[in-house]
């Protein structure tokens, strides 16, 4: 997926709402117990890569349930899976498990012509873990607040780096069929990442004008978001379809802000809405 920044920000949203709409929303049985399913598809539109200013529409599939007591959530390309799903009365709960995504940033659909001059980037595969810690009934008996972190590295051979993506996601129902949940999140990545995506070489310098820039690792972004769900029956705890709707922007700091490609070609600020349907089963 190419806005991949943006998308763990998306990601971010969505990780809490099935896990909290069972241990926090759910008193009696429901939709959401023993093994389920929930499938969506959407639609996004942000930049076309992580720094563009130039924006694009992209198809997001959604993924999460829980199948043999094992939680499944939603990452940008990818999914987590949870090995310590929490029960419906625990006031504080923690996630582990392993956490695997791809990641085609600047591998198609580049907009700007001096970017896409210099050609493509391999596409990424990450592999690494989550963990996490969420506390239930916060303000109210159907709230959660989860912190948690996602650790991974590429194993393709792309950019060979690590990436860090801890962020803070507050869950609350606002009526029986609708949802919301806010998030703040941060990325910090590797000198490894940073050559790769944020460096423009000597050879790059020539053939796109760009001046040379030498890019080390560090904080790449921020950001803040919303994900809002309503249920097209008004009862999100008996599965079936419901609606969602997001919005996300982060800003890039350090030499993910001072690359070229981002500085000259491209905006530290990066906005994204979208919308689609999901259906539970």
């Amino acid at each position: 997926m190419r806005n991949h920044a943006l998308l763990a920000g998306i990601a971010a949203l969505l990780v809490p709402c099935a896990a909290a709409a069972q241990t926090a929303v759910a008193p009696e049985d429901t939709a959401l117990d023993g093994d389920y399913l929930t499938v969506g598809v959407g639609a996004i539109y942000g930049p076309s890569y992580e720094g563009s200013d130039d924006s694009v529409v992209t198809p997001i599939p959604v993924v999460m349930g829980k199948l043999k007591g094992i939680e499944i959530t939603p990452r940008p390309g990818g999914a987590a899976f949870n090995l310590l799903p929490d029960d419906k009365d625990t006031k504080v709960g923690f996630s582990f498990g392993p956490v695997a995504t791809y990641s085609g940033n600047r591998h198609s659909q580049i907009e700007d012509p001096v970017v896409r001059s210099l050609g493509k980037l391999d596409a990424a595969f990450h592999l690494g873990a989550n963990a996490g810690v969420t506390v239930y009934r916060l303000l109210h008996d159907y709230d959660s607040l989860t912190a948690s972190a996602d650790v991974k590295w590429d194993v393709a051979g792309a950019h060979g780096g690590m990436i860090v993506t801890p962020q803070i996601s507050y869950f609350t129902p606002l009526s029986r069929g609708a949802i919301v949940t806010l998030n703040v999140n941060a990325k910090h990545v590797d000198d490894d990442y940073a050559d790769y995506y944020y460096t423009v070489s000597a050879d790059q310098s020539t053939a796109s004008g760009l001046p040379q820039f030498d890019a080390k690792g560090g904080w790449a972004s921020v950001g803040a978001g919303f994900l809002a769900g309503y249920d097209l029956d008004g009862n999100l705890l008996n599965g079936g379809a419901a609606l969602f709707l997001l919005g996300s922007y982060s800003r890039l700091l350090d030499d993910a802000k001072r690359t070229p490609f981002t500085s000259i070609r491209g905006d530290a600020d990066q906005w994204l809405i979208g919308a689609g349907l999901g259906y539970t089963f």
